[in-house]
């Protein structure tokens, strides 16, 4: 049903992936949950995301956009419910109060982001560096269960890794509607002329009017930028541990990145 009238957001690929990994360093206690943790965190995450995605406006007429919306409500609390319920199966209790005490900590996070965008108190990089957090905070409440030697690598790796896949939403997100509150948004704000940022603000421009600004801002090559900052990140750390065999995966990891990078740049070059 799900697929047939509305879509989920992707799936945390990167983040997952690089959960697992650790937790695969770690003692026999996370190394045998690992795989558990990493489903579990998932699920979570993609009940936000799928919340996240639901179009509140008021007076879009149809069926179709009603079912939609009642469908996504549904699939997030779906994804939301089957984590509690895999963790107990388990007996995981304490991974169930690990987890609940993160998705607080993410709703903080989202009040305190939201405030600010209403208010219009909001710069381009202020607004990635807080959704960064908002990304890894469900999979920052692991840290503690790993070995402590590991926790500066994996807090600077997870960092860099959600940068990657925030910015890489952002690029979809901001080449279809809504395009209100995302990254480009902030970005053509903070660099355009008084007469457009009254459109934006006043959201007096149509899809037509916003792939204008998108080309005359330069966002979507601004947005490619981020992207391979974010990527070199990556790689630069893991060329600091290219001969440890534990880490070899990660580069795995950037696979889906570069392609995006690669079709980007492609995109620019045929405009």
């Amino acid at each position: 049903m799900i697929q047939k009238h509305t879509e989920l957001p992707p799936f945390p690929d990167a983040r997952v992936q690089l959960l697992y990994i650790f937790l695969n360093q770690g003692t026999s206690k996370t190394t045998v949950h690992s795989e558990l943790f990493s489903l579990v965190t998932s699920l979570v995450q993609m009940g936000i995301d799928t919340h996240e995605t639901i179009d509140t406006q008021e007076g879009k007429p149809g069926e179709g956009f009603m079912r939609s919306r009642q469908l996504k409500v549904l699939a997030g609390d779906y994804f939301s419910s089957r984590f509690y319920q895999i963790l107990s199966q388990n007996g995981q209790i304490e991974a169930v109060s690990r987890l609940s005490q993160a998705i607080c900590d993410v709703n903080v996070l989202k009040m305190n982001l939201y405030g600010k965008m209403k208010s219009l108190f909001m710069s381009a990089e202020e607004y990635l560096r807080q959704t960064v957090q908002l990304n890894m905070q469900l999979f920052l409440s692991f840290t503690p269960l790993l070995e402590e030697p590991l926790h500066d690598l994996w807090n600077t790796l997870l960092r860099n890794v959600s940068e990657c896949e925030t910015v890489a939403r952002e690029m979809q997100r901001s080449s279809n509607e809504p395009y209100i509150y995302s990254y480009s948004y902030w970005h053509i704000l903070d660099v355009a002329s008084e007469e457009d940022k009254q459109a934006l603000i006043e959201r007096k421009i149509d899809n037509k009017d916003w792939k204008k600004l998108m080309l005359k801002y330069k966002a979507g090559e601004h947005m490619a930028e981020k992207l391979r900052q974010a990527v070199n990140g990556v790689q630069s750390i893991l060329k600091s541990v290219k001969g440890d065999s534990r880490f070899r995966e990660i580069g795995q990891v950037l696979e889906p990145f570069q392609r995006q990078l690669h079709a980007s740049g492609s995109a620019v070059g045929e405009g």
